[in-house]
């Protein structure tokens, strides 16, 4: 894939959304669904990356411009993740000062409510190509319980996902083997 066609898609998604994952519904849409240049996998792959490693939630673009470009890809991801930051430095500093006005925050309400509606309209194709049988099912209803229940921080209930997984393909290797 051409590198700045690369940049541009990512920087549209990193620009049009507010929060890390946000920009999710974009990259799956212009990348899985209309480009064909990653699958579903990659990028389940690389939302586990960035949510497994420390640093904003975001990170999983970087992830994505690799699997889209290799190294030169995971550039144009970086570049397309930090150029928003440099820009808002100075919208934050304009809207700051206006930020008890209740029209910017009516403004910013509507932004957090599309963002989520946005998260869960790319979170039903993504579970759809994770979830492969009973046991992974499974994983997915007890991690949504445990987020939805407890304040366990996201790494552990991945990291435990990842042993529960791990310990059942042994337990099916052993049997087939």
């Amino acid at each position: 894939m051409n590198l700045v066609v690369l940049y541009l898609v990512l920087l549209k998604a990193t620009m049009t959304t507010f929060a890390g994952l946000a920009s999710l519904p974009i990259v799956r849409d212009e990348l899985v669904v209309q480009r064909s240049v990653i699958t579903d996998g990659q990028l389940n792959e690389a939302v586990v990356i960035s949510r497994a490693t420390p640093g904003p939630v975001g990170l999983y673009v970087v992830s994505v411009g690799y699997f889209a470009g290799g190294i030169p890809g995971a550039v144009a991801g970086w570049l397309a993740m930090t150029t928003p930051a440099l820009l808002i430095i100075p919208l934050v500093h304009f809207v700051g000062r206006r930020a008890e006005h209740r029209r910017v925050k009516a403004v910013l309400r509507a932004v957090v409510l599309a963002s989520a509606g946005l998260l869960l309209a790319a979170a039903a194709p993504l579970a759809e190509a994770a979830i492969t049988g009973p046991l992974t099912l499974l994983i997915a209803a007890a991690t949504i319980g445990l987020m939805l229940k407890t304040r366990i921080d996201t790494l552990w209930i991945i990291l435990g996902a990842a042993v529960i997984a791990s310990a059942a393909s042994s337990v099916s290797l052993l049997a087939t083997g």
